[in-house]
């Protein structure tokens, strides 16, 4: 049994640690202590996780990677095993996750050019950071996430429409009742998750306290200008056409219930000859559904 404290509570990661056996490492970010795993020597490989993941959803490429690769896989603030704090003393905006991967990546003094591999919020962060940072990017694998506004022909999923608005339901419904992280496990992806597969990807969402990012994600999705981070979202969606399209690799689960096919399509139209890999059969959760065959295709395509 391995046991982490998290806001002071202790968090138990008994049935799974078997499945993230890897060792903790902290940096002062930004005034907090966020998480990352750091494993293996060579290039650098980054992963950025989305909403409501955390570093434990990149564990098969960690492993499968770690051997040829360093593989960096951060814990935003308020996920996974990093601080998690209230509202009053972090900004839970796009900038502020922008501002802190760049705090990170500047901290661990990385001088080759890195490779991304980006996945739900986690895509328009890393695709933020890359264009600030184009020429310390090598190649980019995106895998269901977006990099751009809601395409046209897409509307905003009514669950997400009420997490975002309808502030009274959303508190207790999503810090109370956890039903954004414990949803995904039903909803993200297409295969039967183990026992053991569920614990990890909730356990750090342990608490009222401890699920205040998985909120704060939802309600920072920016559909009009007045939304805080309209204006970064602005930023890559024009700034997108300045990616090299032959550094790039699109990995996609088409019964995504949020990041479908709609969002695929349009990164087809922005870069129609970068190689897309369908996955017919797969969700949100695409490395929970297809984590061999994703392996395989990125160890060839970072190699």
């Amino acid at each position: 049994m391995v046991t982490r404290i998290i806001n002071g509570q202790r968090t138990s990661t008994t049935g799974f640690e078997r499945l993230y056996p890897f060792g903790p490492h902290y940096a002062r970010i930004n005034g907090h202590q966020m998480h990352y795993v750091d494993q293996g020597k060579g290039r650098p490989v980054l992963m950025v996780h989305g909403n409501p993941t955390w570093s434990f959803y990149f564990r098969h490429l960690i492993r499968g990677l770690s051997g040829r690769f360093r593989t960096i896989a951060p814990d935003h603030i308020g996920c996974g095993f990093s601080d998690k704090p209230s509202a009053k003393t972090y900004d839970y905006t796009l900038d502020q996750r922008v501002s802190d991967l760049d705090a990170l990546i500047r901290r661990l003094d990385i001088n080759e050019k890195i490779s991304l591999i980006v996945h739900d919020w986690g895509g328009m962060i890393g695709l933020s950071w890359a264009l600030d940072n184009l020429e310390r990017v090598d190649k980019i694998v995106i895998t269901n996430t977006s990099g751009f506004f809601l395409p046209a022909s897409k509307r905003l999923p009514a669950a997400l429409w009420i997490i975002k608005y309808l502030f009274p339901f959303a508190v207790p419904a999503v810090l109370g009742a956890n039903i954004f992280a414990r949803g995904a496990l039903y909803l993200a992806a297409e295969t039967r998750l183990s026992q053991s597969v569920k614990k990890g990807l909730v356990a750090p969402y342990n608490s009222w306290q401890n699920r205040i990012a998985t909120l704060k994600f939802v309600q920072d999705i920016p559909i009009t200008a007045k939304d805080r981070s309209y204006a970064r979202v602005q930023k890559v969606d024009q700034g997108l056409c300045a990616l090299d399209p032959d550094r790039l690799m699109f990995l996609w689960g088409t019964r995504d219930f949020v990041f479908d096919i709609h969002f695929l399509e349009e990164f087809k139209n922005r870069f129609p000859r970068t190689s897309a890999h369908v996955f017919e059969d797969a969700g949100h959760y695409l490395f929970e559904d297809k984590p061999g065959p994703c392996l395989k295709l990125i160890q060839k395509f970072l190699s």
